[in-house]
């Protein structure tokens, strides 16, 4: 078993957290923690703001319409059909597909009710293309 099998998750990019007011979180987090805002867009309906504590991964977003109150760790793998087949090996059940600007990803569904989800990065640009966006 090579070590993409054994360990399919290359690192935590982003943690992805509901919020009820995406404005006043980025005002909380950049004016009292120091964060820095990457973007801040409105589409669709919803809010999603990117935020960085550090300059190293993961970024945090605030998004308006994520549901539960629990976070979403995003983890980014290398291949995405591979990394789902290999943890299903294990016992987790891939949950729902979804995309962002990234790239596709999947959910993955754990017992104790954790919320994580993996993703492969196949527009590598779209973290430049953002960058800077203030719709609020």
């Amino acid at each position: 078993m090579g070590d993409t099998e054994h360990f399919p998750f290359e690192r935590l990019d982003f943690l992805y957290m509901p919020s009820p007011d995406v404005a006043a979180e980025v005002e909380y987090f950049t004016d009292v923690l120091g964060a820095r805002l990457v973007f801040a867009i409105e589409a669709f309906g919803t809010r999603v703001a990117m935020v960085r504590l550090t300059e190293n991964p993961p970024a945090l977003l605030l998004a308006g319409h994520l549901e539960g109150e629990r976070p979403i760790l995003v983890f980014r793998v290398a291949d995405l059909e591979r990394a789902v087949a290999v943890v299903e090996q294990r016992g987790f059940e891939a949950g729902e597909r979804f995309g962002i600007p990234h790239g596709p990803g999947c959910m993955v569904d754990a017992p104790g009710g954790q919320r994580l989800a993996l993703y492969e990065l196949t527009r590598p640009a779209a973290a430049e293309r953002l960058a800077g966006r203030r719709d609020f």
